[in-house]
């Protein structure tokens, strides 16, 4: 067993170490280090846990390690970039379970001290609570990512109702857990585990749409709050350092994709729609070049003069801006999207990505996917870097978006995107939308 000093010095290293590596990855060039540096250190901190609490003997750990590396491994070269959003969801699931686990443990009484109290009681408890309702909700959110649960909203009758009622029996089960001399910690710990895997199924079936990269930002900070409160309940400083590190930052992100979309975090949470000033607008009608289908030759002439006409404005444009969606990842066209854009650079044009905060199904999700195809950071810019540039642009190339760009977010009361700022690809010159279909987005509004 390490002495107090020495451990305490070692944590707070490693905490250090952890903050560096996310430092690290917010930068391109670094990110790769920034990546295995933080790996590194969680690997040292399983060591330092071993040695600490002195059960670097228990045989019985090691296989479990190497399973779960192993899948690790396989997952790392097997799963398909345009899954990372349901892997991310994966692992804030199990992370959230694992905690939960240690907290039931905990509420049972075997603490690694052998002393139970009010405090690691009520901890305990509160960890169980975080920790399952983020297993809850995150494996939810994967199976709506992976196409296996309905990916639209669900809502069941008296739902508002039901999370409160459900959210109060969690909160209450908490309390109780405190007076574990007269009551029992298994009956906190029953309604505690009730109450909260009801709650977040109720959370998460409800969440469709836009939402999705704010619930996943979110989950992502609950796993972490769920570690560092398990970790004040056995009294493990490092568990709890890392879990207020990975917690916070997932807040502050979440705190950034509510901004980008022009929503309450609390609205998301209890499926609470933008306030209405008047009456929604009616469904808007496509506003497209519609080809007569009666006979063949005609259809084809269209179409053959259309994209004559599309070539001819990007070879003679000055200025492009593309605008990736989630169609994009889909049809895992990246890589001709990059090919375009060299071919417009060796003419001269000036090519540009517009990258919505909320675009694809995750944070960040556009930027993996071009930096896969080797574009460089540097031509991705922000909304709000180049939302004013459309205007001026030669041509707009939209490649499998449609939320992130939908005008109906500006005008139309009522629905799941009013309100949330968008692209503003209407105001461009000329627009060349890629598209499977002309359906309405995963907001199901109507695209004008």
């Amino acid at each position: 067993m390490i002495s107090p000093t020495v451990y305490y010095v070692l944590v707070a290293l490693l905490a250090l170490g952890v903050l560096l590596g996310i430092y690290l990855m917010s930068k391109v060039k670094t990110s790769v280090v920034g990546n295995a540096f933080s790996g590194l250190c969680m690997v040292l901190a399983i060591v330092l846990t071993l040695v600490q609490y002195e059960i670097f003997d228990v045989w019985v750990l090691y296989p479990c390690m190497a399973i779960g590396g192993v899948i690790g491994i396989v997952w790392a070269y097997k799963v398909k970039m345009i899954q990372m959003p349901q892997l991310v969801a994966l692992f804030n699931g199990v992370g959230g379970l694992a905690s939960a686990l240690v907290a039931m443990i905990t509420m049972l009484g075997i603490t690694i001290d052998g002393n139970v109290n009010a405090f690691v009681m009520v901890t305990a408890c509160l960890a169980l609570a975080v920790g399952m309702i983020t297993f809850v909700g995150s494996f939810i959110a994967a199976g709506k990512l992976h196409k296996i649960l309905p990916q639209k909203a669900i809502v069941v009758k008296g739902h508002q109702p039901l999370m409160i009622v459900f959210m109060l029996l969690t909160v209450a089960s908490i309390i109780l857990s405190g007076f574990f001399e007269t009551v029992p910690s298994y009956i906190a710990l029953v309604v505690c585990l009730i109450a909260s895997i009801v709650f977040g199924l109720l959370f998460a079936i409800r969440v469709g749409g836009a939402d999705m990269p704010v619930v996943i930002s979110l989950l992502n900070s609950l796993s972490g709050v769920a570690a560092g409160i398990a970790g004040m309940a056995i009294g493990d400083y490092l568990l709890v350092a890392i879990g207020g590190i990975v917690g916070a930052s997932g807040l502050l992100l979440t705190q950034i994709m509510c901004k980008a979309m022009n929503r309450k975090l609390v609205n998301i949470l209890f499926g609470i729609s933008p306030k209405t000033h008047s009456k929604p607008q009616a469904k808007a009608e496509p506003v497209v070049e519609k080809v007569e289908k009666k006979e063949a030759e005609p259809v084809v002439e269209e179409v053959v003069e259309k994209k004559v006409r599309d070539v001819d404005i990007l070879n003679n444009a000055k200025e492009v801006i593309i605008v990736p969606g989630y169609g994009m990842a889909l049809a895992q066209a990246q890589h001709t999207v990059k090919q375009l854009a060299d071919k417009l650079v060796a003419k001269g044009t000036k090519v540009k990505y517009a990258i919505h905060p909320v675009a694809g199904r995750m944070p960040g999700h556009m930027n993996v996917l071009l930096c896969e195809a080797d574009v460089d950071y540097e031509d991705l810019y922000q909304m709000e870097d180049i939302n004013d540039e459309f205007e001026n642009a030669d041509a707009v190339v939209v490649v499998g978006a449609n939320d992130v760009l939908n005008p109906a977010a500006r005008e139309a009361e009522g629905t799941p995107i009013y309100g949330m700022p968008v692209l503003n690809v209407d105001k461009a010159k000329y627009v060349i939308i890629c598209n499977y279909d002309l359906k309405p987005g995963y907001a199901g509004v109507e695209n004008p």
